[in-house]
């Protein structure tokens, strides 16, 4: 996918200009590629199906100061008339979320992480898609059982990554109206570091349509040493099937945000 007498800046402009959401990524982010000295595509895994092609690359460029930046590009098939479309995320997980929202897809497992390089071919899945065969047969349950408790979640490794600004990204792409509010996002400027786990993920078959229903919770470390988690529900129980992301401060009231939408829909 790469020219190999491209310039890194030509490459950047390229990877920049084609991505549907480049204005999304963090204004410090693209700061600091504005120094790149030179850089490394590799892809990192890929998924192909009568429903989907999709694929993820991972671009690493070496910065002036001898620090590196990593780029994750999704491509997939989702556009209108089957046409290509790029996005680009400055967190693998968040590419992982995207990932796990196109048609076609099954919900990505976010404890598993694959090393550069080790990605092999099982039938026409590789990376992160490898394994989750057994996850979509045992998510085939009613959508009363999206209340069942989850497992205990193994100890939290918090990653220092602009993190305060993931938490804003993330309050800005919630559509409920009832989503934490200005003091949350407030806490959430001294965030340092972040840890992302997946707390339920499965569809619920009912009146002829399958919704997708996703419960992501987003801890945050701050700066006064406390903790606070922001609860994300990705779904697809929308009129006309369009993915919606809500926000909520605990999750008791992601879960019950679940449940409604899964009986009313």
């Amino acid at each position: 996918m790469n020219d190999p007498y491209e310039t890194t800046e030509s490459h950047l402009d390229r990877l920049l200009g084609r991505a549907l959401n480049s204005f999304d990524l963090p204004d410090t982010t693209v700061d600091r590629l504005g120094t790149a000295l030179t850089h490394a595509s590799s892809l990192h895994s890929s998924h192909h199906s009568a429903a989907l092609h999709r694929t993820t690359y991972r671009h690493t460029y070496l910065l002036a100061d001898g620090s590196s930046v990593t780029l994750w590009e999704l491509v997939h098939d989702s556009g209108r008339d089957g046409a290509e479309c790029h996005e680009l995320y400055a967190e693998e997980a968040e590419a992982r979320l995207a990932a796990s929202r196109l048609r076609g897809s099954r919900p990505e497992r976010l404890g598993t992480v694959l090393a550069p390089g080790t990605g092999s071919h099982t039938g026409s899945h590789t990376g992160f898609d490898a394994d989750l065969d057994d996850e979509l047969d045992a998510g085939l349950e009613l959508a009363g059982r999206l209340l069942a408790t989850p497992p205990v979640a193994p100890a939290r490794a918090y990653v220092p990554d602009d993190s305060a600004d993931h938490a804003r990204r993330l309050l800005r792409r919630a559509e409920n109206p009832d989503r934490p509010g200005e003091e949350t996002a407030r806490r959430l400027r001294s965030a340092f570091a972040h840890h992302i786990s997946q707390a339920l993920g499965r569809p619920c078959p009912g009146d002829g349509r399958d919704a997708g229903f996703t419960l992501y919770e987003h801890a945050f470390l701050l700066l006064d040493g406390t903790e606070l988690s922001l609860w994300e529900v990705e779904h697809t129980a929308t009129p006309d099937g369009r993915h919606m992301c809500e926000v909520y401060a605990d999750e008791r009231t992601a879960r019950e945000a679940m449940e409604l939408r899964a009986r009313v829909r």
